[in-house]
């Protein structure tokens, strides 16, 4: 009899520590992001662990270009992405036909004019090639840093959306050339200048704030955002993304790692 209960009571045993470990594994949600590796992939590190002890397994996934990443999110591919600002968003998700929104937003890139061979706007020489991205939104984004700072007028009625066309005085005859953002970097050594997006600059060795021959002021509407698919933005663990995303622990990593060159913007 004795044994009998010894058995039961070994079964009894083994089944509840195996319903716990169960519990515990099936208690961690894993979180596929992409994003960009720089500034996006590292802060995204910083808060891994703050996301483990809220049962949250995050996996990164790194991408050096501005298509695939909502391309994959839309088709499931990701959970979400962090690498874009919002009018990016709103604009590639009307053309593509994305039911993609932003989550909220983390910090603002300042976008600037960077060049090899001039230390200031006043040594653009008459005919100087400057590169835009050429993607709607930060080609636009790049021509009003242009407007604010004398060097063109653009065309009001094309707002966010201003492309070269759209440029009505240009009294240095400035020639656009229209680049992917992730080759500007690279593109300096065969043109005047170059308009660059601040995570592509970091990339590159450059700080907007040091090397910036112009940069776009903190008050940029371009914040950058973690995009998730239209109807899941109040899920819990993106609720909890969110928080560590906009903590004070990730406000001061932006504002000491990269040296002034990224703003907190929550």
């Amino acid at each position: 009899m004795k044994k009998i209960f010894k058995v039961l009571l070994i079964s009894v045993l083994s089944l509840s520590i195996f319903t716990a470990c169960s519990k515990d594994s099936g208690s961690t949600t894993k979180l596929v992001i992409g994003a960009s590796p720089d500034p996006h992939a590292k802060i995204l590190e910083l808060v891994k662990d703050d996301l483990k002890k809220e049962g949250i397994e995050l996996e990164i996934q790194e991408f050096t270009d501005y298509v695939i990443p909502n391309k994959a999110l839309a088709q499931k591919d990701l959970d979400a992405n962090f690498f874009q600002h919002e009018p990016y968003l709103i604009d590639f998700a009307k053309k593509e036909n994305l039911d993609l929104v932003s989550l909220g937003s983390t910090h603002v890139e300042p976008m600037a004019l960077y060049s090899d061979n001039m230390k200031n706007i006043d040594d653009l020489k008459d005919g100087a090639e400057i590169a835009i991205p050429n993607d709607t939104v930060n080609g636009a984004r790049a021509l009003i840093l242009l407007e604010v700072n004398g060097l063109i007028k653009v065309d009001k009625k094309a707002g966010l959306n201003a492309t070269e066309r759209d440029v009505i005085e240009n009294p240095k005859n400035l020639k656009f050339t229209a680049l992917e953002a992730a080759l500007l970097p690279q593109a300096l050594k065969d043109v005047d200048a170059a308009v660059i997006n601040g995570n592509y600059a970091i990339e590159a060795g450059l700080n907007p704030v040091k090397d910036g021959i112009i940069v776009e002021g903190a008050e940029s509407p371009y914040a950058n955002i973690v995009a998730v698919r239209k109807g899941e933005e109040g899920e819990e663990k993106f609720k909890k993304l969110l928080k560590v995303l906009q903590s004070e622990k990730v406000k001061k990593f932006i504002e000491e790692e990269f040296d002034g060159a990224f703003v907190p913007a929550f």
